[in-house]
């Protein structure tokens, strides 16, 4: 069975940065857009970032380009998604999700294997 598993949330000070994992299971990373998306308190789950099977395309929501890089390593069959510059409106449940769509998309819904999350928190 395809799954995917996020790790790495935690707590952290303003300014600080983490690094999330998404581990896949029963699918090769390199078949799929694996894509990042959270959600806040009480807010819409967003898109943050998403990298294409091919790993040549990344894409960035405007409110994290320029802080966030997102990676993979096809040996590991991990997708990373590296936060720096992390300030309290970062603060949320992070998600990975994996899709074998045309183009890497915005929707959560689109993509199939959908992980459980791992909570990032920011204090100021």
């Amino acid at each position: 069975q395809a799954q995917v598993a996020e790790s790495g949330g935690g707590l952290v000070q303003a300014g600080g940065s983490l690094r999330l994992s998404c581990r896949a299971s029963g699918l090769a990373v390199e078949d799929y857009h694996m894509g990042w998306f959270r959600q806040a308190p009480g807010k819409e789950r967003e898109p943050v970032s998403c990298i294409s099977a091919s790993g040549v395309n990344t894409w960035y929501s405007k409110s994290v380009k320029g802080r966030f890089t997102i990676s993979r390593d096809t040996a590991e069959n991990t997708v990373y998604l590296q936060m720096n510059g992390l300030n309290p409106d970062d603060t949320a449940m992070y998600y990975c999700a994996a899709e074998r769509g045309a183009y890497c998309a915005t929707s959560y819904l689109s993509y199939a294997h959908r992980g459980q999350g791992t909570q990032v928190t920011v204090s100021s």
